[in-house]
């Protein structure tokens, strides 16, 4: 029996996932993927492609922030049976790169060792067709998946090269991916701290100043959705403290409470509040 494989660039998924959503690009922090929900309607791609076949393996390829710490999203999709996480890296301007090159090399290597009779492709970069065109020479039928409109958000020539091409709707796109609940509850909580500082004199004691950063670590951790609270134990799994991708949003939460930026000591102190918050939080929902 021959077996298949899938691709999926997931800077591409984010990107136009979240426009076919909400009809512009949303950043990463402003969405939620149900990572086991995904891989399940890729598979159902791939069986439908390939009704043949055995499913090799999920690759699912992103961008490292820093090229190196992986995000708590990325941890989950990591310790998801049948996928192996490939990472690139992020640049200081937000870019994913090193990507498209990591698929085109797994696309032909996989093909000159015959390991897949078949790939789905999850992407729209024009820099993948020399990966499309090579594997196909060794016989490979590459399955081109797209999110609708595919044809704005895909090379014309990859969609050209490409053996089937499948669009992927908005309704689709709904069953794994959904836009993130504003943060109103943190800024809540942040007004209502300053409120009480405004009153009580606006005092700057250490203890005040803790008491301000654990109301805002408590009210973000709140905030956190089940997919989150996924993403963080299957980032703990190989790491500690606060995955890269919360700590980003973290900060600012906590700044905004402070009005300054947190000194290291106050950052350490933010980061210790997180994972006892979230500890507490599992330990609920297991309750």
């Amino acid at each position: 029996m021959d077996r298949c494989a899938i691709f999926v660039d997931a800077g591409y998924l984010f990107a136009q996932g979240s426009t076919a959503l909400a009809g512009s690009k949303k950043p990463r922090t402003e969405l939620v993927l149900d990572a086991p929900a995904t891989i399940q309607q890729l598979k159902s791609i791939a069986f439908a492609k390939a009704p043949d076949c055995r499913l090799l393996r999920v690759y699912w390829y992103d961008g490292a922030i820093g090229g190196v710490r992986s995000t708590s999203d990325q941890a989950l999709v990591a310790n998801l049976d049948d996928v192996k996480l490939r990472l690139g890296f992020v640049n200081s301007h937000g870019q994913q790169k090193g990507v498209d090159s990591l698929i085109v090399t797994d696309l032909i290597e996989l093909a000159r060792l015959k390991s897949v009779s078949d790939a789905i492709l999850l992407s729209g970069d024009e820099d993948v067709r020399i990966g499309v065109q090579i594997a196909q020479n060794y016989g490979v039928r590459v399955h081109l998946l797209g999110i609708s409109p595919a044809r704005s958000s895909q090379s014309s020539q990859l969609l050209q090269e490409a053996d089937t091409t499948t669009e992927w709707s908005a309704a689709t796109i709904s069953m794994f991916l959904s836009l993130r609940e504003p943060a109103s509850a943190v800024e809540s909580a942040v007004r209502s701290v300053n409120k009480i500082e405004k009153q009580q004199g606006a005092p700057s004691d250490p203890a005040f100043v803790a008491g301000k950063i654990e109301i805002s670590v408590q009210t973000f951790v709140e905030s956190l959705t089940q997919a989150d609270l996924k993403g963080i134990q299957a980032y703990w799994k190989s790491a500690r403290g606060v995955p890269p991708d919360l700590d980003k949003r973290l900060l600012p939460a906590c700044g905004k409470a402070l009005g300054r930026m947190l000194e290291r000591e106050e950052m350490r102190r933010m980061r210790i509040a997180f994972q006892q918050a979230v500890l507490k939080r599992i330990g609920e929902n297991l309750n």
